[in-house]
């Protein structure tokens, strides 16, 4: 019986730090609840037209209130959360975000790699179109994201053959599946 007990034990220490740094379902209040099922699904918002930064930037990026005025500018619908950002804005007093989606910092990601490559948004940040509230939809572990890039790699691992397939392939990039393709 202690035996069982301690290799229970042993495998529930194990499977515990086999989560740390791990958040998926992260889901913090907001200082402005803003409701992405009403903006990117009800409305049909790009994603890009709010983090347009993905495109060129290793970030996505959080908007700045001013493009949030773009449209609340106009629209006469008032809400709480409406009139803290309008607040903000005549304020300029920036809006002090909850960052959702963290790696760690030896790992390199670029957004705008995988924008261009064309990778939905939702492919990692899950079906934030639906979410009031968004939250962290994909593990991002290293294996996760290995799993994208076999998925993904349609060209050989040695450095040689890819450049050669890729030049082939009119400069598209491709999924790395060597180390240093995000890790420095």
């Amino acid at each position: 019986m202690g035996i069982l007990a301690v290799c229970l034990g042993g495998a529930l220490a194990a499977w515990g730090l086999s989560r740390v740094g791990i958040h998926q379902g992260y889901e913090p209040v907001q200082p402005i609840a803003f409701p992405h099922k009403i903006h990117a699904g009800d409305n049909k918002i790009p994603c890009l037209y709010c983090h347009y930064a993905a495109r060129t930037s290793r970030h996505a990026g959080i908007p700045p209130a001013s493009v949030c005025m773009n449209c609340h500018s106009l629209v006469e619908k008032q809400t709480v959360e409406i009139e803290k950002l309008k607040e903000a804005v005549q304020d300029l007093r920036p809006i002090k975000w909850t960052k959702i989606h963290n790696l760690p910092d030896f790992v390199y990601f670029n957004h705008s790699q995988h924008v261009l490559s064309g990778v939905a948004c939702q492919r990692c940040h899950g079906p934030v179109e639906q979410m009031e509230r968004v939250k962290q939809f994909a593990p991002l572990t290293m294996g996760w994201c290995l799993d994208c890039h076999r998925e993904h790699a349609h060209v050989p691992v040695a450095a040689v053959p890819r450049a050669i397939s890729t030049v082939a392939k009119n400069f598209n990039p491709v999924a790395g599946l060597d180390c240093t393709s995000c890790h420095y």
